[in-house]
């Protein structure tokens, strides 16, 4: 009875229920510690079933033999030797080369190649545990990789480009300063106006592609000049939206090259750019004309002579700002910052008619030796009323702080070596009609509220 203090158990049946004790608490315990295997060899990180598909997806189209990248990746072998460097470029962001804000602005791109939270802390744990291989059986297929010296757009587009353009050649010294080769040479033209769907720039492989910093092809005919192509390493092509294109005109022109070599310490000899043009169907028209990528400087404000206002300090910093006014409803598509080795940000922000303010994008870790292009999403694309302005933002630093800094002991200005400075941004833009910004701004509300309203139905 409860209460009842006189019934006491006795010896064996205290020993019997201590028995039975043991037993129901080692049940738990077992259980417990054949979990804690299973947990500890599930979180075991290997080469061959968790890094592998990371690097095939993300690292290996650079990072494979006879590429400009410095090592292979698509082996064990090779990736196990670089493991701590890899740790630490993943670590840092560095690798792959994706420089974004990742706090403020839009965050969402179409060419986005930096990794996940998730990703990186797979290779950082694989690294720290001494790199192991793992079971042979769990290796991924092997990536199927572009042809060295192919081109990029073919597969996407289906065929080889519709025109090719040829600069002459160019003979890179092993050591030295920066080199500029700036060659005219005719272009015999088409016997009918084209509309541009994409083009792709491409230095020879593999060392042209370690040798051309940055470049760009002008068709220069009577009445006008067209960029066609523009390149920097890590954007090597574009592509326009369906119904978006650029207009060729027919006829005989010039093509205007302006390319931008910087050595590696290995002579080339006899370097050629090719740029590549894909077409729309003969007789189609799209329905958008776009300018594409268009140069907004920032470094050429209050009637000075360009680049009059770069001065920066030794071990000093200075900030430039610089402002655009769209004329007319345009689209932005892309932003790809250009500075120099004293280049540590620069971001674009729009001021509407209203006065509100967006930041639409900030690279907060520019580096010269990248030259990349952010490229919306296409319902992230920025459409701007006509009056918006475009305020530009760029930060210098000649600080010992700057890993790239070759000397903080100087004072900088403008010019067009690699230890001078520049300041600029090419933006992708796209004029429109108050017609077609009207109605695409409609289009995009629309599937905001489509969007909006599943969201809801989702969260009842």
């Amino acid at each position: 009875m409860r209460g009842d203090r006189s019934v006491q158990p006795s010896q064996s049946t205290r020993r019997q229920g201590l028995g039975s004790l043991i037993a129901t608490c080692a049940i738990p315990l077992l259980i417990s510690a054949a979990l804690s295997t299973t947990s500890v060899r599930a979180q075991e990180v290997t080469f061959t079933r968790d890094v592998a598909p990371i690097l095939f997806e993300n690292c290996v189209e650079c990072h494979r033999p006879g590429s400009f990248a410095p090592m292979s990746l698509l082996t064990y072998e090779n990736a196990r030797r670089y493991a701590p460097r890899m740790k630490t470029k993943v670590q840092t962001r560095q690798m792959p080369p994706w420089h974004l804000d990742r706090t403020v602005g839009i965050q969402v791109y179409d060419n986005d190649v930096s990794l996940t939270d998730e990703e990186i802390s797979t290779i950082v744990r694989w690294a720290d545990a001494g790199a192991p291989k793992g079971d042979d059986r769990d290796m991924p297929p092997a990536p199927r990789l572009t042809e060295g010296g192919a081109w990029q757009l073919e597969e996407q587009m289906g065929r080889p480009p519709d025109v090719i353009v040829s600069s002459a050649a160019y003979d890179v010294l092993a050591n030295g300063q920066d080199q500029w080769w700036g060659p005219t040479q005719r272009f015999e033209g088409l016997d009918e106006e084209r509309w541009i769907k994409g083009y792709e720039f491409k230095p020879a492989y593999p060392n042209g592609l370690r040798v051309v910093h940055h470049g760009h092809a002008n068709l220069r005919f009577a009445d006008q000049t067209l960029g066609i192509a523009h390149y920097g390493v890590g954007k090597r092509y574009e592509t326009f939206p369906d119904g978006t294109g650029m207009l060729l005109p027919a006829g005989e022109a010039e093509v205007n090259w302006n390319l931008h070599y910087f050595p590696v310490g290995e002579r080339v000899d006899g370097d050629v750019v090719d740029v590549g043009l894909w077409f729309y169907p003969e007789g189609e028209e799209p329905e958008i004309e776009t300018r594409g990528e268009v140069l907004m400087r920032v470094d050429r404000m209050n009637g000075m002579p360009r680049g009059g206002d770069i001065l920066i300090p030794p071990y000093g910093q200075q900030v430039l700002q610089g402002v655009h006014v769209l004329r007319r409803p345009t689209l932005i598509s892309s932003f790809r910052p250009h500075m120099h080795m004293r280049g540590k940000e620069m971001s674009m922000e729009a001021i509407y008619p209203d006065g509100r303010r967006e930041m639409l994008g900030k690279v907060s870790d520019y580096r010269h030796i990248w030259q990349l292009s952010y490229q919306f999403e296409e319902d992230a694309k920025p459409l701007l009323p006509a009056g918006t302005m475009l305020l530009f933002t760029s930060v210098f630093d000649n600080s010992e702080e700057n890993p790239l800094n070759p000397d903080p002991n100087q004072w900088v200005v403008f010019g067009r070596r690699g230890v001078d400075e520049m300041s600029h941004m090419w933006v992708g833009v796209t004029n429109l009609e108050q017609e077609e910004y009207d109605r695409m701004m409609a289009e995009r509300q629309e599937r905001e509220r489509r969007i909006a309203a599943r969201d809801q139905d989702d969260d009842q």
